[in-house]
């Protein structure tokens, strides 16, 4: 991708508009948030390897930091130790009790330490972006956090080129609703042998079908359409009525989950956000576009979720209830008497 500024150029402009979110500023420039961050190196960033491999063993020496992943979407903002790292080529996994991922790492491409000027002192954090740009993951230390561990990372994890500016690769485009009418019985008897949901994805590649197309084909008892504000609803529902969830956020590189009660549900403006101690989720409810309620069976019993849909078919969000101590009796009847949209389902 050709560069539409130079480092200088963008740190200028930069220090036009210091408070503009990141993210924003990058976009009102016409670059990516990876190109804003590389400006920096030299400055207030250095470059480090971004392979999970290499990170994670070291952001677990970090001790309490909050974790954030996010689509265009919808951010996922959690408090917690990184814990329980589990290496994979193709699929990495961190399984702490708070910090809870599954990461890609053909997507992890450029990383990032930073360390920048803020109101109440440095603010450091590891920020992680794919291969046109976009951010993966990002580490946020915290006063709680240990910034000699963050000042070791660094220096372990730091690359012999400091470039301060990348190479990068056009977005992939997201991917529609794709299916295959003539294999939709197949899908069905597949959909209802399953044991386990990790079992989904493949099932449905292999049949040529994505999370959307399967949804919208395989009918009932499996799947249902239900109201735009059905993600709304839910949330304020487990907060009032105490039903644990596991929430899931995600992008191509990086999956964050949330697993537990959630309290303090507040809508502002757009957004929809649950404003908690430990876990903050900020949802864009403009721009879902559909929600579909979707069973699959597994050996423990149907694991129900709610999931989000924009205007693209890229995913949102998911959510199901929180079954590690016991069946989530509550969140399967409140979800299951959603009204659905009939109309839609002819």
């Amino acid at each position: 991708m050709a560069h539409t500024h130079t480092p200088e150029q963008i740190r200028a402009l930069r220090a036009e508009s210091p408070k503009a979110r990141a993210r924003d500023f990058a976009a009102m420039q016409g670059i990516t948030e990876a190109d804003l961050v590389a400006a920096y190196v030299g400055h207030t960033a250095t470059a480090i390897e971004a392979t999970p491999d290499a990170l994670f063993p070291l952001i677990g020496e970090l001790g309490d930091v909050m974790a954030l992943t996010r689509n265009e979407s919808c951010v996922h903002e959690r408090r917690g130790v990184y814990k329980d790292f589990h290496s994979g080529p193709h699929a990495a996994m961190v399984l702490g009790s708070e910090i809870d991922m599954r990461m890609f790492p053909s997507h992890w491409k450029f990383g990032f330490a930073l360390v920048e000027a803020g109101e109440d002192g440095p603010k450091r954090s590891i920020q992680v972006f794919d291969a046109a740009g976009d951010a993966v993951h990002k580490v946020h230390l915290k006063p709680e956090s240990d910034v000699a561990a963050f000042d070791a990372l660094v220096a372990a994890l730091r690359l012999s080129e400091q470039a301060d500016h990348l190479s990068l690769i056009a977005r992939e485009p997201v991917e529609g609703p794709k299916g295959d009418p003539a294999r939709v019985a197949d899908l069905r008897t597949e959909w209802k042998a399953m044991t386990d949901t990790h079992q989904f994805l493949k099932l449905t590649r292999r049949l040529k079908f994505n999370r959307l197309g399967a949804n919208r084909m395989v009918g009932a008892p499996y799947a249902a359409p239900v109201a735009r504000d059905a993600i709304t609803q839910v949330l304020h529902a487990a907060a009032d009525q105490k039903i644990p969830l596991m929430i899931f956020v995600g992008n191509a590189g990086c999956i964050q989950i949330h697993g537990g009660p959630i309290e303090k549900v507040v809508p502002m403006g757009p957004w929809i956000n649950v404003m908690d101690p430990r876990f903050n989720l900020h949802l864009r409810a403009d721009h879902i576009a559909e929600v579909w309620r979707v069973t699959k069976p597994t050996q423990r019993g149907d694991a129900i979720s709610v999931e989000a849909f924009d205007a693209e078919g890229g995913l949102i969000l998911q959510i199901f209830g929180y079954r590690k101590d016991a069946p989530p009796v509550a969140w399967d009847a409140f979800v299951t008497a959603l009204p659905v949209l009939e109309a839609e389902m002819a």
